[in-house]
């Protein structure tokens, strides 16, 4: 086996962190601080702690009531995680490699809790007033901060192949 590259190791030492930060965020708020008795709780004047059980994908899409449904999700999250540790080992762009090792942390972190509770555990809430977005967790901001180092490293690539070309 070949030895990885510096934008690889760095990759999954990211993905490793994301991981581990996300699991010990949603072991604290399930058991020492239980937030299940509590309810919602203000943290910040746009920022409240709130437990939601996820079934579903992100933004609660697909949402899966049954056992199959959630051996399913594990199935892809498991294929998707292998898929995107491929693309790490390969990748040359530092920025893009961060891009996926965040995206891999927060998969395998939002996929073990499928695994262990039947549910992603999402207990982070924005709100404007009355003007609520999705509950969500530190993984799926991972997710989306990944997705967007993603784009960005994808047009640097493309702008620095025009001014070569």
């Amino acid at each position: 086996m070949t030895p990885l590259a510096p934008p690889a190791r760095r990759a999954f030492l990211v993905a490793l962190l994301v991981f581990v930060l996300d699991q010990a965020i949603k072991l604290w708020a399930l058991f020492p601080f239980d937030l299940a008795s509590k309810g919602r709780v203000p943290v910040l004047p746009v920022f409240d702690l709130v437990l939601i059980w996820n079934t579903g994908v992100s933004y609660g899409l697909l949402q899966q009531d049954g056992e199959v449904g959630r051996w399913v999700l594990v199935a892809v999250h498991i294929v998707a995680s292998v898929f995107i540790a491929l693309w790490i080992r390969r990748e040359e762009q530092m920025v893009s490699a961060i891009g996926l090792a965040l995206i891999l942390g927060g998969a395998v972190g939002n996929g073990l809790d499928r695994v262990v509770y039947g549910a992603v555990v999402d207990y982070a809430l924005l709100h404007w007033g009355e003007v609520t977005w999705y509950v969500f967790n530190l993984a799926d901001a991972a997710i989306v901060a990944g997705v967007l180092l993603l784009l960005y490293g994808a047009l640097r690539g493309q702008r620095a192949e025009r001014e070569v070309g």
